[in-house]
């Protein structure tokens, strides 16, 4: 059996890092709609990134498969990573708190799993995960409550939305995994972002009209996304994932939506039913049986032993 890797002091700081980049997301996003539509706040969100990441690309001097096929499957990913979730956060963002909103993106993981025993042979639904799977839906359940299942309101819709966003993230991770083989992560990162922009850029002028001109906090609220949540947090992020392992990495899932509920409660003094914070809590032991190491440590007795 292969051993799990250990996180260094060094690896729980980038963790904790990127934790707090994304999760202070939500609330940006929230404060860059006071005067912007969503469409421009996604595509200034992807412009910004796309610079930087190309930049960084350029400076290394990194190999970039410039073949229309790469291409295209940067587009498809920027569409399915980027364009869709961000659009639907964004739009969702508008009627639905920020905490909220961040609570609901943690089943982004569920669907993940549940994406993946789909596309590939090596990732099949143990017992085990779909116990995981099955405890973190319903917290989902219990986050979005029993109104939804008898009344729609703006409020529904964007939950709706928000989990529209996590299974196309799901699905962005299951194509990546295929697309990504063989090419440098940060380069893919900058290929789907580059797409992203694009696209986000033509969807906001059809839909919202020209560029809006930002005003101060809605300025700050779109470069703190475009540097700090996308631009550096996937750097630091892809960094992560080569020195602490994909099981170690995915802890940040269970980081973020805390700090967003922290944050949207300070700045935006957002208060949320008490079921929001019960389902996270269902959602995170969905994914900690998911992830299998708190499991593994439980001393299980055998029959007729002390």
């Amino acid at each position: 059996m292969i051993a799990q890797r250990s996180l260094s002091g060094l690896a729980w700081a980038q963790l904790l890092g990127v934790a707090v980049l994304w999760g202070g997301s939500f609330l940006t996003i929230r404060l860059a709609l006071n005067d912007i539509g969503p469409h421009w706040v996604v595509a200034y969100r992807c412009l910004g990134a796309f610079v930087i990441l190309a930049a960084y690309v350029a400076l290394r001097r990194m190999p970039v498969p410039w073949s229309g096929r790469f291409l295209l499957s940067c587009l498809a990913l920027g569409v399915l990573g980027n364009i869709i979730p961000f659009s639907l956060i964004t739009w969702a963002q508008i009627t639905v708190p920020s905490g909220l909103a961040s609570i609901l993106n943690a089943s982004t993981a569920l669907f993940g799993v549940v994406v993946a025993a789909i596309a590939f042979a090596d990732e099949r639904l143990t017992p085990r995960r779909l116990i995981g799977v099955a405890v973190g839906f319903a917290g989902v359940i219990t986050v979005i409550g029993p109104s939804l299942l008898h009344s729609l309101d703006p409020t529904s819709f964007g939950q709706l939305a928000l989990i529209g966003s996590s299974i196309s993230y799901a699905i962005a991770g299951s194509l990546g995994r295929v697309i990504g083989r063989g090419v440098a992560p940060q380069i893919l990162a900058a290929g789907m972002l580059g797409g992203s922009a694009v696209v986000g850029g033509a969807v906001a002028l059809i839909t919202e009209g020209g560029p809006p001109m930002p005003g101060a906090t809605s300025g700050l609220a779109i470069l703190y996304l475009a540097v700090m949540a996308t631009a550096v947090a996937y750097l630091v992020y892809y960094k992560l994932l080569a020195t602490a392992g994909a099981g170690n990495t995915s802890l940040v899932t269970l980081l973020v939506a805390p700090l967003a509920v922290l944050l949207g409660a300070l700045v935006l003094e957002e208060a949320l039913p008490a079921r929001a914070f019960a389902g996270f809590a269902g959602i995170a032991i969905g994914l900690l049986i998911l992830d299998g190491r708190i499991l593994s440590r439980i001393p299980l007795r055998r029959p007729g032993k002390g």
